[in-house]
């Protein structure tokens, strides 16, 4: 992972954007990058360039992972700090084969 990310801070850094890479334009672009992801699905789900929606998804991982560095989160915690708070969120047996949201299940 670390040598993903100074692969990431290299090219920034070798371009000098660092001054473009404020949080709200990381998130922006973030954002921004899931709708062009979003568009391979537009109007069909069988036909998709995977290549396009590999390509979408790289972009949103560089710009999320800029992000966590801007903060200096390790992504490693808090992906699993976030998967252990969904674990008490979802519990196995409440939620098996259901796509209902949290409030949608706690309001039955």
């Amino acid at each position: 992972m670390k040598e993903i990310i100074n692969e990431i801070i290299n090219f920034r850094d070798k371009r000098a954007w660092k001054q473009f890479h404020t949080p709200a334009n990381l998130a922006k672009s973030i954002s921004i990058e899931a709708a062009e992801l979003l568009e391979n699905f537009q109007w069909q789900e069988k036909e998709v360039s995977l290549l396009n929606v590999e390509e979408e998804l790289a972009d949103i991982l560089i710009y999320a992972f800029t992000l966590a560095d801007y903060y200096n989160f390790d992504i490693k915690t808090i992906m699993l700090g976030k998967i252990a708070k969904n674990k008490q969120k979802y519990p196995e047996k409440e939620v098996y084969g259901s796509a209902e949201k949290y409030q949608q299940r706690k309001k039955k």
